[in-house]
C-alpha cells in the first residue's frame, strides 16, 4: 500500500501541473465511490485553477481557486502525470500499466493529462475532504506529538501495532513503515501501548523519524531492512531468528521474536 513517503513523492510530481486550469476531470463508480456520482466529480473539477498542493498523511490535496480536492490511494493506487509516475516504476500492484486500469483524473489547458491508476480500485477522490480527521502527518513528528500518540487513557491500549496504524492518532504510517519502525527499535508489536517503558519509547521516537528518513532516500517504504524476511519461513536479516508472522491492527505483521522483545 502506498504509504507517506510515496504520497509525498506524488504531491511533488503533482507540483508540476499547479497553475493549470482544468478543462475537464472523469471519475469511474469506483473512484468516485465516496462523492454522491462520478459526475460531481466532473462538475467540481472544471474550469478549477489548480493554486497548489499539499498532504496530510496518505491523503493528497490538490489545492485549487474554490475547492480543495483529495486523492486517497488505497492499495495499488499511484499518481501519473503525463505518463510519469513519480516513483521507479509502479511498484504497487501489478508492477505494469494498463490504460483499463485508470479510474479517473483531469484534462488540464495545457495539454496535460493527470490521473489516477488503481488495479485494486481501492483509491478514492473528495471534494473539500476532511483533514482534521487525520492526525498529526509522520514526516513532521516531533518528539511531543509522538508522546501524545502514545497517550493511553484506559487501561494499557492497544497494540503498539495497531496504534502506529491509526490514521487519527499519526496519519501517514503504514504496514510495512509500522513493522520497519519497530523491527529497527527492537520492539514486539504486540506490545500494549501502556505497557512501553521510557526505553522503548525512546528507541521507537528514534527508530520513527530515522525510518522516514532512511527509507525517503532510498526511495519508499518497500525499502526497508526487515523486507526481505518478509516471506514464508523468512529468517531476521539480523540474527537468523525464524520470523514471527501475525495479524495485528488488522495487517499482516512480521516480526523477529529474539530482538524484538
Amino acid at each position: 500500500m502506498p504509504e507517506v513517503l510515496e504520497i509525498e513523492s506524488y504531491r511533488r510530481l503533482a507540483e508540476r501541473v499547479v497553475g493549470a486550469r482544468v478543462l475537464s476531470g472523469w471519475a469511474d463508480a469506483y473512484l468516485a465511490r465516496k462523492l454522491v456520482s462520478p459526475e460531481a466529480w466532473a462538475v467540481a473539477v472544471a474550469g478549477r485553477r489548480i493554486t497548489g498542493t499539499s498532504r496530510r498523511g496518505k491523503l493528497l490535496v490538490l489545492e485549487t481557486d474554490t475547492v480543495p480536492l483529495g486523492v486517497r490511494f488505497g492499495m495499488t493506487g499511484v499518481l501519473l502525470v503525463d505518463g510519469d509516475a513519480g516513483l521507479e516504476g509502479l511498484f504497487y500492484g501489478p508492477h505494469q500499466f494498463r490504460e483499463e486500469w485508470v479510474r479517473g483524473g483531469l484534462e488540464l489547458d495545457d495539454g496535460r493529462r493527470l490521473v489516477v491508476h488503481d488495479p485494486r480500485r481501492l483509491a478514492r477522490v473528495e471534494i473539500d475532504p476532511d483533514v482534521d480527521a487525520l492526525g498529526e502527518d509522520a514526516l513532521t513528528l516531533t518528539r511531543a506529538q509522538f508522546d501524545r500518540v502514545l497517550a493511553v487513557t484506559r487501561g494499557d491500549g492497544p497494540a503498539i501495532k495497531a496504534r502506529l496504524l491509526d490514521q487519527s492518532r499519526v496519519a501517514g504510517v503504514g504496514n510495512l513503515l509500522a513493522d520497519e519502525m519497530l523491527f529497527r527499535a527492537g520492539v514486539d508489536p504486540r506490545t500494549p501501548v501502556g505497557r512501553l517503558d521510557e526505553d522503548q519509547r525512546r528507541a521507537l521516537f528514534r527508530a520513527f523519524t530515522r525510518t522516514v528518513a532512511s527509507l525517503g532516500r532510498r526511495g519508499g517504504s518497500h525499502t526497508g531492512d526487515h523486507m526481505v524476511a518478509r516471506v514464508p519461513e523468512g529468517r531476521c536479516p539480523r540474527d537468523g531468528a525464524p520470523m514471527a508472522v501475525a495479524t495485528i491492527g488488522g495487517r499482516t505483521t512480521y516480526w523477529c521474536p529474539v530482538h524484538q522483545r
